[in-house]
């Protein structure tokens, strides 16, 4: 008889990890907002920091922060909003974690001297490691975002099959509100606020 493989353990905690070039966190942004809301869920924590190093966003600052401190494990949603979404696609490529939710993710450094600096953009991604790393993989792209092309974001939703939540007018998603990520870290968790 085969052995079936019980799904991973519903995850206990979330961490936002947001983009680069911002002031605190709490008031960057939807960031704090997410954080209130998910922090209602019962047994759950959401986790938002000010990140290291926070206008290049440098790698090899931000995974071993995000490891040691937030410690994203396999009971994490990591929530991540511009270079924040590409250092959670360059984590899960190394760690297993429950969930990625991308929220304006893209795969190149854009031409941008920053953005080569950060040094996320050095090697070709590891799609295939990064699925599997991951239980669920979720994105929220807008065709209208003014610093990454469209194209870009496709890519990340072909390449990691992910659940992907298209827009064209949310631009590249600095409201101070996000009610549909809560709905669908409320929907992962089974939980509905």
């Amino acid at each position: 008889m085969a052995e079936s493989k019980s799904p991973p353990a519903l995850p206990c905690k979330a961490v936002i990890v947001p983009g680069n070039g911002g002031g605190h966190v709490e008031d960057s942004n939807w960031y704090g907002w997410v954080n209130k809301k998910l922090n209602q869920v019962p047994d759950f924590q959401c986790l938002l920091k000010n990140m290291p190093d926070p206008i290049t966003a440098k790698e090899k600052i931000w995974l071993p922060f995000m490891e040691e401190k937030l410690q994203c494990d396999g009971q994490t949603i990591i929530i991540g909003h511009s270079s924040g979404a590409v250092a959670a696609m360059r984590y899960a490529e190394i760690h297993k974690v429950y969930a990625i939710v991308l929220i304006a993710a893209y795969t190149s450094d854009l031409g941008d001297d920053n953005e080569r600096e950060s040094g996320y953009f050095n090697r070709p991604w590891q799609w295939e490691k990064i699925r599997s790393n991951c239980s669920k993989i979720v994105q929220f792209g807008s065709t209208d975002d003014p610093f990454l092309p469209w194209a870009e974001q496709q890519e990340v939703a072909d390449c990691l099959g992910a659940e992907l939540h298209k827009y064209a007018d949310q631009g590249h998603f600095q409201n101070q509100t996000f009610p549909h990520l809560v709905a669908v870290v409320n929907k992962m968790l089974n939980t509905f606020l």
